[in-house]
Formats: C-alpha cells, sequence, structure tokens
C-alpha cells in the first residue's frame, strides 16, 4: 500500500470518528470537497501543508496521518 493510500485511509478514519463530513473538513482546512474525497481515496498527492492543517482540523499528529495503521489494533 502506498503513501496516498495509508494517509487516504487515515483521512477518514480520523474524520468519521470526530463525526466530520467531508464539506466539513473541506471547509474548516479551506479546499474543495472533491480534493478532500481524491485524498481520501488516494488519488491526490497533498503538499506537506495540506497533511499539518488536515492534522491540525481533525486533532492528530501529521504524522500519524502518514502511519499505516495497525490492524491488530482495530485501525
Amino acid at each position: 500500500m502506498g503513501l496516498n493510500q495509508v494517509l487516504g485511509i487515515n483521512v477518514r478514519l480520523a474524520r468519521q470518528e470526530r463525526g466530520l463530513s467531508q464539506e466539513v473538513l473541506a471547509d474548516e482546512v479551506g479546499l474543495a470537497v472533491t480534493y478532500v474525497g481524491q485524498i481520501e481515496r488516494g488519488i491526490r498527492n497533498p503538499t506537506l501543508d495540506v497533511v499539518e492543517r488536515l492534522a491540525s482540523v481533525l486533532g492528530v499528529d501529521p504524522l500519524a496521518l502518514l502511519q499505516p495503521t495497525d490492524p491488530d489494533d482495530g485501525g
């Protein structure tokens, strides 16, 4: 699995855990909804600035968005 897919999965999981829609997340980060959807599907290569902004809004460490989840950890 590539880093784009890892990032996308982690963004989606963090967003859903916080009960945010893609629209709300996009608005708070300052991105288009379609761009957020493409990040979550692993299609886009967001800049580090975008990763930091996503992490800030989601309340997670930016590095956490780039680390594969442990299947044994329920994530």
